[in-house]
């Protein structure tokens, strides 16, 4: 006899736990609604600045741009990574997710500060903060090579404990 959990997953094809956070999200989303209310949503003077087009938008970027892009790029970096050689000539940490972290790091601060880095709406920022966008850019790339070097010393330091652990049972 099965359990309930296996026919519920034999029927409905994935774990009760992604029904949950199924019914969860389009919960949040209908409270945003009815919050908010539907006139917020749609802007009739300019139908570009509704909030309802910006998320069909991102959607359908996302789903039909980046998504495809940073599976490529994983897939280049998959490729690019060694594959299994003999034990003496294989290296012991795989370098591939200390080179994904910081690359989905960079991307994501990147989309997020892009208005800022390419000094979008200058005139404005200026008026509101009295300041300029000049340092975005300068900013981000500071926050990329930190990224990139904090895991380059985390692949380091694993590396470093990799050999000790094989040096003390070999």
């Amino acid at each position: 006899m099965s359990s309930p959990a296996r026919t519920f997953r034999k029927l409905y094809g994935s774990h009760p736990l992604h029904l949950l956070t199924l019914i969860g999200g389009f919960a949040l989303f209908g409270y945003v609604v009815a919050t908010l209310g539907p006139a917020q949503l749609w802007n009739p003077q300019t139908w570009w600045q509704s909030i309802a087009v910006w998320f069909a938008a991102s959607i359908i970027a996302h789903d039909l741009v980046l998504f495809p892009v940073y599976a490529l790029v994983d897939r280049i970096l998959v490729v690019a990574t060694p594959r299994r050689r003999t034990d003496a000539e294989r290296p012991r940490v795989p370098a591939l997710n200390y080179i994904r972290i910081p690359l989905i790091g960079a991307a994501l601060t990147l989309v997020i500060f892009l208005p800022g880095i390419i000094e979008q709406g200058a005139p404005t920022f200026h008026a509101a903060t009295g300041l300029t966008q000049e340092p975005y850019l300068g900013r981000w790339l500071l926050l990329t090579a930190i990224l990139f070097g904090v895991s380059a010393l985390a692949y380091a330091l694993a590396l470093i404990r990799s050999s000790i652990r094989s040096a003390q049972t070999g």
